[in-house]
């Protein structure tokens, strides 16, 4: 049975939806217990004198009363209950605030902009993995919030006034899909931008991150129509495209786009393509986290890791009881492997951290049970939280060990979004050949090899007389050959004397 004094609670009463996030503390890291959003479009209430209407503020208490019931049982200390733009702005956000504080029976802290910002970016950095310099975009219902920073220090915060469903309401507010309302809504955005872009510019940045509903849309969308996971302004614009060609708000329909979501996607996609023209973004990936996970990290005061893919890695290990040292030994084998062929084979540092990760997890699926160990594994994979992994690279990941022995499952490679579908067959070939020459579980096992790369025909040169005194190894080596050559992958082994 939980205890509640192990509970932690954050709402955030958005403009467009209200979030609920409850979770566990687990050590130094947290265990996700609930997750629960509404749809209540508060924003949506608001008339010319920012005057908030009773229909609006009944949806958004309707909203809470079910938040409440999940409250009962965790102490008030731990829970954390923000407002944001909408509320910041109403003449008579007291009258919902109020009602709101009761029905919850904690106080409900509407927080400024750049609180906000500052959250976010807590939220962020606490859960994203990648290069520690980072510019974070949210794009909210009736904010905008764009952050700067490097590791847990944000360094230029901005909350500016222009949302998913403000926007609609301005710009799209004839419901329809035209070249002219985008444009208007897109100039409005690179007016409203004008004044932080020379700062930003001037911060620099390593990854672009979006931590929004509309860059959560976009994910989804990618994933249903077979896209690696980057946003950038050729695929922004490529919906745009697609969103025009359905005319209207009610006949929009584009594979991965939710009913949900697609009233708001098209003002929340305008204001996208302002802010990547504006600043020259070439890609953005989806955050793990953003504005409740800064509220609940920041209760807990855990402090923000250098590498949030290392904890996670540790604590997947220890959780599953991997055997540490013989997955050591598989990584390093593999960074010997990626080193030799990583130029011809175009494979870049993002490629490298993903076969480290692959093989540091290879092993999870033993606790399960040896037989079908490899599907076990890509089992867990697919169902646990990953901080600092996106979706599309958890879903790699999975796939990876799905196919780290036997037969190589070629479609599902390419059902992966995280890399090109080519990309992700040489991580796998470069995984499974790891595996098999670590398998002795000795450091002083490991062969003197060596790997070179034409095209798609990989090489193994191997110390004289090796396979003799490796029959078994040399059985599974041979083995491996058939299966990469059933999918067209030739793989060469040849011995000769290796200085």
């Amino acid at each position: 049975m939980l205890s509640s004094s192990s509970l932690y609670a954050a709402i955030d009463l958005g403009s467009n939806s209200f979030h609920m996030l409850v979770v566990r503390r687990v050590s130094d890291s947290i265990q996700v217990v609930a997750r629960i959003k509404r749809k209540v479009r508060l924003a949506a209430g608001l008339d010319k004198n920012n005057h908030l209407s009773q229909q609006a503020m009944e949806r958004g208490w309707q909203c809470l009363r079910l938040f409440a019931e999940y409250l009962q049982d965790i102490p008030a200390p731990q829970i954390r209950i923000v407002a944001t733009a909408t509320l910041r702005l109403a003449e008579n956000s007291d009258e919902f605030i109020g009602k709101a504080s009761k029905i919850l029976g904690t106080p409900v802290k509407v927080i400024k902009g750049e609180e906000e910002a500052r959250l976010i970016y807590q939220g962020v950095a606490h859960t994203t993995g990648g290069p520690e310099k980072r510019l974070v975009v949210d794009i909210g219902g009736g904010s905008t919030e764009l952050v700067t920073g490097t590791g847990a220090k944000a360094t230029q915060l901005f909350s500016l006034e222009m949302g998913c469903v403000t926007w609609l309401e301005r710009y799209f507010n004839d419901r329809s899909l035209t070249e002219e309302n985008f444009a208007k809504a897109e100039t409005a955005a690179h007016h409203i931008l004008a004044p932080v872009i020379t700062t930003l510019l001037e911060q620099g940045w390593q990854i672009c991150v979006g931590a929004s509903g509309t860059v959560q849309a976009l994910q989804e969308i990618m994933i249903a129509q077979g896209m690696d996971e980057l946003i950038t302004l050729s695929k922004l614009q490529q919906l745009k495209s697609k969103a025009i060609e359905c005319g209207k708000l009610e006949e929009l329909e584009i594979d991965g786009l939710t009913l949900e979501r697609a009233l708001v996607f098209p003002s929340g996609l305008a204001i996208l393509i302002a802010i990547f023209q504006a600043l020259g973004i070439k890609s953005m990936t989806l955050a793990g986290g953003a504005l409740r996970e800064g509220l609940v990290y920041g209760m807990l005061e855990l402090p923000v890791e250098r590498d949030i893919r290392a904890r996670t890695l540790q604590d997947i290990q220890q959780r599953f009881q991997v055997d540490t040292e013989q997955a050591q030994r598989v990584r390093q084998l593999a960074e010997y492997l990626f080193q030799q062929i990583a130029k011809t084979w175009e494979l870049d540092e993002r490629c490298r951290e993903l076969l480290v990760s692959a093989c540091l997890l290879h092993k999870i699926g033993l606790c399960i049970d040896f037989r079908q160990g490899p599907a076990h594994s890509a089992y867990l994979i697919s169902h646990l939280d990953l901080p600092g992994y996106t979706p599309a690279q958890k879903r790699l990941l999975a796939t990876l060990l799905k196919n780290q022995s036997g037969s190589i499952n070629l479609a599902s490679l390419s059902q992966q979004n995280a890399l090109p579908a080519l990309l992700a067959l040489r991580l796998c070939r470069l995984l499974r050949l790891a595996i098999i020459f670590a398998s002795h579980r000795r450091d002083d096992s490991l062969a003197p090899l060596r790997l070179r790369a034409e095209n798609d025909i990989l090489t193994i040169t191997l110390p004289h007389q090796w396979q003799t005194q490796h029959p078994l190894s040399a059985e599974t080596l041979h083995q491996e050959v058939k299966w990469q050559s059933y999918i067209q992958r030739p793989l060469i082994i040849e011995e000769k004397a290796i200085e």
